[in-house]
């Protein structure tokens, strides 16, 4: 079975995102999590600190999961944007409310930082073929 140069493009893409997960959950139980408690709006209405811990936990747990986890890839790259569509209104709420976090002192640099936000949704599916979940779904 001969590999494709593009599949082992989205395989390392993959990889990286797995491991960008980790480090970002680890960042969320340790060295940032005050920065990411910023984040989370005062609307949620449990303990910040909570969902800190909670969110940082998925985060290694969907990064691994990225990292290890052969079958049924495309439907866990699909759960991998959907999380980060779930966090989206915490980087909204860090924008509108001015928080500062992870360097972002400043309302533009708030602000650009939401344009990332789909691009980490579209690295998911893509890295993972995401797409074939709603393919198949559709011919069902």
């Amino acid at each position: 079975m001969t590999i494709t140069r593009s599949a082992r493009v989205r395989s390392a893409a993959r990889v990286v995102l797995g491991g960008a997960l980790i480090i970002a959950g680890l960042g969320h139980l340790t060295f940032a999590r005050n920065d990411f408690q910023a984040q989370v709006p005062d609307w949620v209405g449990i303990d910040k600190n909570v969902v800190v811990v909670v969110s940082g936990l998925v985060e290694i747990s969907l990064g691994s999961a990225l990292i290890i986890v052969r079958r049924r890839r495309s439907l866990l790259g699909l759960a991998v944007g959907l999380f980060f569509i779930a966090v989206f209104p915490g980087n909204i709420s860090q924008f509108i409310d001015g928080h500062d976090a992870f360097g972002l002192n400043s309302d533009a640099a708030r602000r650009n930082r939401l344009f990332f936000q789909p691009v980490l949704v579209a690295w998911a599916w893509w890295s993972t073929n995401a797409g074939d979940v709603l393919r198949t779904s559709r011919r069902d």
